[in-house]
């Protein structure tokens, strides 16, 4: 039997960072192409233990009685707290779009809200809706724009500045 640390929790095998013994053809031609299982060497043995020590959330034993009001208000602080870190990441972001161009610096094909929102979602895992932004017109240009934001009215202003905006760079691929 071969000793090997489960990168996965395994029916009737174990739970993600156990140790367990498996037999080397087991291990070898499922567990390791898969990924569900490492071999049980320190190496990997210290990088699993400091992988549960970021990931593993200390879960509280002490369960106190929360009112609806309070939860509520809870829920409403942890969201706009997500929002929050969302406009920062979008306000400090820098979203590349690769155009074709047909003379001088027009584009073939414009940069639509449509493809703003996908895009943002895509590379920033923010998603908002093409009615948070600003965009009177398509870009049909090359060059770097700053596209303003529409957000909640309960999120506050970046300081120094009068709203929340996306930098957009469109450039030759």
């Amino acid at each position: 039997k071969l000793e090997v640390i489960l990168t996965t929790t395994i029916d009737k095998l174990g739970k993600a960072g156990e140790t367990v013994k498996v037999a080397p053809g087991h291990f070898r031609n499922y567990l390791m192409p898969k990924m569900l299982a490492v071999p049980n060497i320190d190496k990997f043995a210290i990088l699993m233990r400091e992988q549960s020590k970021l990931y593993k959330r200390e879960e509280e034993v002490v369960v106190k009685e929360v009112s609806k009001e309070e939860d509520d208000a809870r829920q409403a602080e942890e969201k706009l707290k997500q929002c929050q870190a969302a406009a920062k990441r979008l306000d400090n972001a820098l979203l590349v779009f690769r155009r074709f161009i047909s003379e001088g610096i027009e584009l073939r094909s414009p940069v639509t809200k449509d493809e703003i929102v996908s895009e943002v979602a895509r590379q920033l895992n923010v998603n908002i809706y093409p009615d948070n932004l600003h965009l009177v017109s398509p870009l049909s240009s090359l060059g770097e724009f700053e596209v303003p934001l529409r957000l909640p009215r309960d999120i506050p202003r970046p300081e120094g500045k009068l709203q929340w905006t996306l930098k957009v760079k469109i450039r030759r691929p």
